[in-house]
């Protein structure tokens, strides 16, 4: 049986230019507003921003945002010892501009 070749290249996550849909890390990681919005159009999904402003204890947004904060540092724990120490590292940016 023969094995078909890649006709497409796969996408690649960039923070800048073409496709640019992903926050650099100095931005705080993540995802833009264009971005949601394209993968939403793309998908038919119903992705949202993060959760960045002040909220009031119990609403839907602190809802989201404890659930990421507990989703993430499984990341972050599951991740090498360099990016879990490594302040830059996209994962602790993003957890620092989600608030947790």
């Amino acid at each position: 049986m023969a094995t078909k070749g890649r006709t497409k290249k796969a996408q690649i996550r960039r923070t800048t230019g073409k496709g640019g849909n992903y926050r650099s890390t100095k931005s705080g990681a993540g995802m833009t507003k264009k971005g949601v919005a394209a993968y939403n159009a793309k998908t038919g999904g119903n992705l949202k921003t993060a959760v960045t402003g002040k909220v009031k204890p119990g609403s839907k947004s602190a809802k989201r945002r404890k659930s990421y904060c507990a989703r993430s540092l499984g990341q972050l724990k599951r991740s090498s010892a360099a990016t879990r120490n490594d302040p830059n590292s996209r994962i602790r940016q993003a957890r620092r501009r989600w608030k947790c």
